[in-house]
């Protein structure tokens, strides 16, 4: 019995010493997001925050995904969508009217054109960044996609809290959009022992919600000849 459990304890050692030190060395990052407000308001949608860390070393590829945004009572459902590059990202129409999907102001521009309840259009996100999502009918239409490179891409939750697993140590920037904070990047050390959580604090006391103008760079107008 001694013997038996002297060769397994050998075996594990032998095993860890053979394992490479960024599958050895690997810890975490804990944080808390907090936004502040207009005469103090309480944050409600924090969840609609990203956070991620960016690396200096180019790592493994992120695969790519198939997801989508639905188009129903004149809104964009989800109103937020995180996606690796090189994804993939769907616009069902479930409204019984016409819609024109279009982005103009992100890293790349595309527009869907005109489609129909029951049809679907996508496009391929192809570059890391926000992307502001618009309807050229209904000017009230508005998502984001964010789409970045990062293995180590998560959400908050509605407390603001937020947790990134297994990232080996070194030096990272760490980046946080929201789409009334802005972005913010700040470098952080990933250490091998267990940190403290950080605290990330955006700015919306300045945020003023803007109408946007349409596809063609124009003021929305009331088309008066379809039912819309």
């Amino acid at each position: 019995m001694v013997m038996n459990r002297i060769r397994h304890i050998l075996a594990f050692v032998l095993v860890s010493l053979a394992l490479p030190a960024t599958a050895r060395a690997q810890s975490g990052l804990n944080g808390q997001l907090t936004i502040l407000e207009k005469n103090n308001a309480r944050t409600t949608d924090l969840s609609n925050a990203v956070v991620w860390l960016e690396s200096a070393t180019p790592g493994a590829l992120v695969p790519a995904v198939n997801a989508q945004i639905v188009m129903e009572s004149r809104q964009f459902v989800p109103r937020l969508q995180v996606v690796p590059v090189g994804s993939t990202v769907a616009y069902p129409n479930h409204d019984p009217f016409r819609h024109n999907v279009f982005s103009k102001s992100g890293p790349a521009e595309f527009d869907l054109g005109l489609y129909a309840r029951g049809e679907r259009k996508q496009v391929m996100v192809q570059r890391a960044g926000v992307y502001p999502i618009f309807c050229n009918i209904h000017a009230k239409m508005v998502a984001y996609v964010v789409a970045t490179s990062s293995r180590w891409t998560v959400r908050p939750g509605a407390d603001g809290r937020f947790s990134i697993d297994h990232v080996p140590t070194g030096t990272y920037t760490l980046k946080v959009w929201h789409e009334r904070g802005g972005e913010l990047s700040r470098s952080v050390q990933i250490a091998a022992d267990s940190a403290a959580p950080i605290a990330v604090q955006l700015d919306a006391r300045r945020y003023k919600l803007m109408p946007h103008r349409n596809k063609f760079g124009k003021a929305y107008t009331a088309t008066g000849s379809e039912r819309y």
